[in-house]
């Protein structure tokens, strides 16, 4: 993806894009999977941890990516592919791997709206499978 459809794809998110924040986004695009914190730092060499999670902070403020604890009280964070607010729609399952700590996104597994009793309101939902991923399986188990 280009800087310009980076910039226009936080535009339409209400957010003003700037070198951290394009940087940041790129990451999160060219991962194959959701990424934590730590994993970002790793990959990012020019921007301190602080630098980038103050852009993570902004960009779950405005929908720009959804973020999910993966078991071990680590949040990872991926990319909202809707232009405008995030939908029911945006939530799907996601996998964490036990052997390699790898989470994964199962896209094509949605969690479906849970009725809530009256006066409840849900900010965010989450739903974590935890056992080996099938590479680990393989890895494993034909030893």
């Amino acid at each position: 993806m280009t800087a310009e459809e980076i910039i226009t794809k936080l535009g339409h998110k209400g957010v003003k894009a700037t070198a951290n924040r394009i940087l940041v986004y790129r990451m999160l695009e060219e991962s194959d999977r959701p990424v934590s914190l730590a994993d970002m730092e790793r990959l990012n060499l020019s921007m301190d941890k602080s630098s980038i999670f103050r852009v993570l902070t902004l960009f779950l403020e405005h929908d720009v990516v959804h973020s999910f604890e993966d078991g071990r009280g680590i949040l990872n964070y991926e990319l909202c592919r809707s232009d405008g607010k995030c939908s029911q729609s945006d939530n799907h399952v996601h996998f964490y791997c036990e052997s390699c700590q790898r989470s994964f996104c199962l896209d094509d597994i949605h969690i479906h709206d849970i009725p809530l009793p009256d006066g409840f309101y849900a900010h965010s939902l989450s739903f974590v499978v935890k056992g080996e991923c099938a590479e680990c399986r393989r890895k494993n188990h034909n030893q």
